[in-house]
């Protein structure tokens, strides 16, 4: 379960792929929406479930961090150079920050449109105070950040790839359940 020198345990590596296919409902959910006329049933569950997945990875960042601050991360491969391990540093904190603010931006968008914020049923507490103008703002940089989630995942795994195909070392290696 728990981190060696040389690779993630069990729960880090579950944790990091179940948060990976929460996004990609999160991020299916929004963008299938469009498909569907303002006002429709599947809309309007296509946007609960993007909000409710949202809060779900919300908490599940959380808990990420917790694990990680308890369960020191293991050693890169001696063949990455110094320069990829600041560019790796950088992005995992571009995540986490994304991961983070994203349901908070989502939360607070909903809450200064005077709306309910539900998650599987209940009813989570207001944000912020209903402000529409704030809430426009909020639902902008949601959105964008939403953009720059969508690079910030894929040079996430290209740099995986590149490190496993290219360079050869083990970095995705340690991030797979299976080893080989």
């Amino acid at each position: 379960m728990s981190n060696t020198v040389s690779r993630y345990g069990t729960f880090p590596i579950a944790f990091h792929w179940l948060t990976l296919l929460l996004l990609i409902a999160v991020y299916a959910c929004i963008e299938l929406r469009e498909f569907f006329p303002k006002g429709s049933d599947p809309r309007n569950a296509l946007k609960s479930w993007h909000f409710m997945l949202g809060i779900t990875v919300f908490g599940m960042t959380g808990l990420r961090l917790i694990a990680r601050w308890l369960n020191p991360t293991p050693a890169a491969d001696s063949s990455v150079t110094s320069t990829q391990r600041l560019a790796a540093t950088l992005m995992h904190v571009a995540l986490y920050a994304l991961l983070l603010a994203m349901p908070l931006l989502g939360w607070a968008t909903l809450s200064g449109e005077g709306k309910a914020v539900m998650w599987f049923g209940l009813e989570l507490p207001a944000l912020i105070m209903p402000n529409e103008g704030l809430a426009e703002w909020l639902e902008e940089i949601h959105g964008t950040l939403g953009t720059v989630g969508y690079f910030l995942i894929g040079f996430h795994a290209l740099a995986s790839l590149y490190h496993h195909y290219i360079q050869g070392d083990s970095t995705l290696l340690r991030m797979l359940l299976a080893r080989s």
